[in-house]
């Protein structure tokens, strides 16, 4: 009988938020994710105690769950809330109205009709006309709603069952007083404070494995050299050469001395921050204790390629390998990418029967298909980001799952034994008996460093970065201990990669400049604490004036098409003048690496609709299980053609009309499609019952066995308008 462990590995972070020197923080995001994620993941877990995962905790978190539990650090967002709403000046109006709505609308708003209300009061723009517009409206009362609003939403489903008070809270909704906020915000310190209690008692009783990361979650292999980008990435442009090995042993030797203190026992295992990892990093962990560590699949592939070995999924994935020289050799576990992703990108998109039923499918499939007797399924994600999205928090998809769990060991079936145990039980169970002879150097995004290097705001941040390492390298033994020992550690929270996550085009928040500013304020505290005058060029933002780019801008059509439907590009000029659909996932905070479609394009004649999509080579091995689906919404009428894309390229494609009873219905079979190197296919516009100047709403969803992968455009439809003889004219330029 085959036995699959089925391995939870939960993520915990947050940037160091603190500024030291001040005592304050900036930002609110540990204090708010604590009363959600990270409370609601233990709570979920103690009500199955036959279910086993494993957790890793970032120390800047704990650190900053200490500060805050302890009432240390105060965040400006806590010192809003706090301000009585009679007494509120406007600029202190202006920052509730722009900031206090910063939670996902859909789930954490919408739901509370007293939030919803203030937030439709103010506009859903946000803009400065909205704000003073909602200055003018909002009372003394409604301002008070919405201080208590902003940090009662951000209580998840574990505290609020814990905690009967915030659930009465939810359910006065509105006309809160004072005290009642007051109250809230001592409940807030409540949970904050019972979180690692919550996590100590599971891992006392053996229900978790407890986890860390360096210190302050830098990219390892770039604080060791910089130069090792160029292994992956031989083409981005890299700052001054930074190299400090030296302060990555002395953020993971902090982060074990951390753990240890505060979960009462050392850590076993290491997620490097985002995965990154390199030859260099190995030696450094057993002599810290630390036994396995893990990454990503993409990184096993490259490796293995690299060793000119085969990348075949089931035969290579599902089990640890042992990677370092003789004598300081470790376990490495690399995470299943599609079912990890799917918690983060797809999951929140469907029902969670839906969900946890897929989460189950893949897991059989997995079985079924590997080879070895004991299988091991790494399923590694962020455990805080994702549940925002979830209307439930993910409770019921967590709670369907991990009750699958307790009651499927052994499977019902008989034919496997399937558990969710700690990383450290699965590999007691398998050890690793392959050796990867080549490590490749690679974080879990693309399997390169490019998020972090390479654009010129990140280098500018590497640049001085160096330059403050190399001042305090001089002073630092002039210094008494403790203030050397509080410059280290500036220095250290400034090589945090977070801060260099928003730098550069790759991603955006409104947040931006304040990560700029946070990144260059610990700099400046390494010069105070060596007592150095901080240099001009740290008061200079990095950022530079940011264009918000719509992720969602269509291109439209600027001339009629006539191409040849037979799957390849004929030519350049054949598809010339058709509009186009960004397929890159938007910018945000957690990565999606959609990697479908490399380009859409689309247009018109007098005749047809005309729809290309270009795949991407490194998606291939995912087409087998996807299928397109074409939706066209008209005033009167809507449409769906669904295009399976397994191997054998399909012939044709029916075209189905919803019915005004909501079932789809046969509109016919045509055959003006090809799948080749593109996907082309042509639309006949008398089958649509469009009318010339027609408004039409067309996306186009990738469903993965059903269920939701991505969609294009990714927030709205595009509106496309159906063009007469005169389109070209109208739309002519020089």
């Amino acid at each position: 009988m085959k036995t699959a462990y089925v391995c939870f590995f939960w993520h915990m972070h947050q940037p160091y938020y603190t500024d030291p020197v001040s005592g304050s923080a900036s930002m609110p995001w540990v204090r708010l994710h604590a009363t959600k994620a990270y409370f609601d993941m233990a709570h979920r877990l103690e009500q199955f105690p036959l279910v086993k995962a494993t957790f890793n905790f970032t120390p800047s978190l704990l650190l900053q769950l200490q500060e805050i539990g302890e009432g240390i650090v105060r965040d400006l967002f806590l010192e809003h809330t706090e301000k009585p709403a009679a007494e509120l000046r406007a600029g202190e109006k202006a920052f509730l109205l722009k900031h206090f709505f910063s939670a996902n609308w859909q789930t954490m708003v919408h739901p509370f009709p007293r939030y919803r209300e203030l937030l439709e009061k103010r506009g859903a723009d946000g803009s400065v006309l909205s704000l003073e517009r909602g200055a003018r409206l909002f009372t003394a009362q409604d301002f008070l709603d919405l201080q208590v609003w902003f940090n009662l939403a951000w209580f998840g489903y574990g505290s609020v069952h814990r905690y009967p008070r915030l659930a009465y809270f939810r359910a006065k909704n509105r006309g809160f007083s004072e005290d009642d906020k007051r109250e809230l915000l001592q409940w807030q310190r409540t949970v904050v404070r019972d979180i690692v209690p919550m996590y100590r008692r599971l891992l006392d009783r053996g229900q978790v494995e407890l986890t860390t990361t360096p210190f302050y979650h830098p990219i390892l292999p770039l604080v060791i050299d910089t130069d090792v980008t160029r292994r992956a990435r031989p083409d981005l442009p890299l700052p001054v050469r930074f190299r400090a090995p030296e302060d990555a042993q002395g953020q993971l030797k902090q982060a074990v001395e951390f753990h240890t203190t505060t979960f009462g026992q050392p850590p076993t295992g290491l997620w490097p921050s985002e995965g990154s990892v390199c030859p260099e990093l190995i030696s450094m962990l057993p002599p810290l204790g630390l036994r396995w560590l893990a990454t990503d699949e993409g990184n096993l592939a490259r490796s293995l390629h690299a060793d000119h070995r085969p990348w075949h999924k089931e035969s290579n994935l599902y089990h640890a390998y042992r990677v370092g020289v003789s004598g300081q050799e470790m376990s490495m576990i690399f995470r299943d990418r599609e079912i990890s992703d799917a918690f983060g990108f797809i999951y929140h998109k469907t029902s969670p029967d839906a969900a946890a039923d897929d989460v189950l499918r893949r897991i059989d499939r997995i079985v079924r298909d590997v080879p070895q007797e004991h299988v091991l399924i790494p399923i590694v994600l962020d455990g805080e980001n994702p549940w925002e999205h979830y209307h439930e928090g993910g409770e019921q998809l967590l709670g369907r799952l991990y009750q699958a769990f307790s009651d499927r060991a052994p499977d019902h079936e008989g034919t496997a034994r399937i558990v969710a145990a700690t990383m450290s039980e699965a590999l007691a169970a398998m050890p690793p008996s392959d050796r990867l002879s080549h490590l490749h150097s690679g974080s879990w995004i693309n399997q390169d460093f490019k998020i972090w290097i390479g654009h010129q705001e990140d280098n500018r941040g590497w640049d001085l970065l160096g330059m403050t390492r190399t001042r305090l390298l001089e002073v630092s033994p002039t210094l008494p201990a403790e203030r050397a020992k509080a410059a280290w550690n500036e220095l250290y929270a400034a090589e945090g990669s977070d801060w260099f996550w928003w730098y550069g085009d790759d991603f955006d928040t409104a947040y931006k400049e304040e990560f700029d500013r946070l990144f260059r304020t610990h700099l400046r505290n390494v010069w105070t604490l060596a007592g150095l005058m901080p240099p001009d060029v740290l008061s200079e933002p990095i950022c530079g004036a940011r264009v918000f780019q719509d992720i969602d801008l269509v291109t439209h059509p600027v001339s009629f098409l006539n191409p040849t439907i037979d799957g390849t590009v004929t030519d350049f000029f054949e598809w010339r003048g058709a509009g186009f659909i960004n397929p890159h996932p938007p910018l945000g905070a957690m990565w999606k690496a959609d990697g479908l479609f490399t380009a859409i394009y689309f247009g018109w004649n007098l005749d047809s609709l005309f729809l290309r999509l270009d795949p991407d080579v490194q998606s291939s091995a995912r087409r087998d299980g996807l299928t397109i689906e074409l939706h066209l919404q008209s005033p009167g009428d809507q449409y769906r053609i669904a295009i399976p894309m397994h191997p054998s390229p399909p012939q044709s494609y029916v075209l189905s009309r919803r019915s005004p009873s909501g079932s789809w219905e046969d509109q016919g079979t045509f055959t003006y499609i090809s799948h080749h190197a593109v996907l082309e296919l042509a639309i006949p516009l008398g089958n649509l019952k469009l009318a010339q100047g027609e408004e039409v709403r067309m996306s186009i969803v990738a469903l993965e066995q059903g269920l939701e992968l991505a969609r294009y455009p990714h927030h709205q439809p595009a509106v496309l308008t159906v063009p007469g003889p005169e389109f070209e004219a109208t739309v002519w330029r020089v």
